[in-house]
């Protein structure tokens, strides 16, 4: 075996060894699982000893593939800094950049970014992978997320990213005939709200702040959705109101569909952070994408 083969199979461990997954590591690699499967047979053949306990529903390492990982974990991150030090040579930065991003905000945050980014940085790649889900970045190999600050775990860098971004409580004309409008957050309770559920099921609370006056309210009604494009939907065919990014809104409000309430209690958000794992290499690449994200 060469040794780029054997560097090779080696990454693949790592890989394996970081997700504790086959399939994770086959998606960090731009491969598929069974590839992966055959690399780490092939070392496993190789060395003559197994690095990996396998069950139908876990990967984990034997004591001699933690011994290996252990080993191995700083060595390659020493080949991907020097790798990524040739960046100094060239124009624009080279390489694949893996970024989490909540689905509901992509498009508001990401969208010219994006345009701009590839168009300059001709070298780079970008994979993004928008889901509400919470995402532990590390484990499923994303060199950054986007999120909100008081949502980061302190072993993370956070970087404050351009906002203009603000919720909107909504509702349809057809709504509020014969219904006062909401004055203060306090009066919802007397409304038909739309419900928003993360994927794990939690419901977002609405939230408020005016003249330094913040407040939460848990709303009630007898719709909850995972969407906001539905939630959209649904305020547009008067089944209540729903609090939704404002872009989500705009073009539904612009025709007259829709039209807010509580405005002056929904400040634009400032609190939104592209993070990443303060002990991990900063690529030229990440550097690139902090640097069109930062306010």
């Amino acid at each position: 075996m060469n040794e780029n083969s054997e560097l090779s199979e080696l990454a693949v461990f790592a890989s394996v060894a970081t997700h504790r997954s086959f399939r994770k590591a086959a998606l960090e690699r731009g491969t598929s699982a069974s590839a992966v499967s055959h690399a780490i047979r092939s070392l496993e053949s190789r060395v003559g000893v197994r690095l990996f306990h396998r069950t139908t529903r876990n990967v984990s390492l034997t004591d001699a593939g933690q011994m290996l990982f252990a080993k191995l974990g700083p060595a390659l991150a020493d080949i991907r800094a020097a790798v990524d030090e040739l960046n100094s040579w060239r124009d624009t930065p080279f390489g694949t950049v893996r970024l989490n991003v909540p689905n509901t905000l992509a498009p508001f945050v990401l969208g010219e970014t994006i345009e701009t980014l590839l168009k300059t940085n001709p070298g780079l790649r970008l994979e993004i992978v928008a889901t509400d889900r919470r995402v532990d970045i590390v484990e499923e190999g994303f060199d950054a997320g986007i999120r909100f600050g008081e949502r980061l775990s302190q072993d993370m860098v956070a970087v404050r990213i351009r906002s203009n971004l603000r919720f909107a409580v909504i509702g349809s004309p057809a709504y509020f005939d014969g219904r006062a409008v909401p004055a203060t957050p306090q009066d919802l309770h007397d409304h038909v709200c739309i419900r928003y559920a993360f994927p794990g099921g939690t419901i977002l609370h609405w939230e408020f702040l005016k003249d330094g006056e913040s407040m939460q309210v848990d709303v009630d009604g007898p719709l909850t959705l995972d969407s906001q494009e539905l939630m959209v939907d649904a305020a547009v065919r008067g089944l209540g109101l729903a609090y939704v990014w404002e872009q989500r809104a705009a073009p539904a409000l612009r025709e007259g569909l829709l039209m807010r309430c509580l405005e002056e209690w929904c400040p634009v958000d400032e609190g939104l952070f592209l993070y990443f794992p303060s002990r991990r290499h900063q690529t030229a690449g990440l550097r690139a994408v902090i640097e069109a994200l930062r306010a």
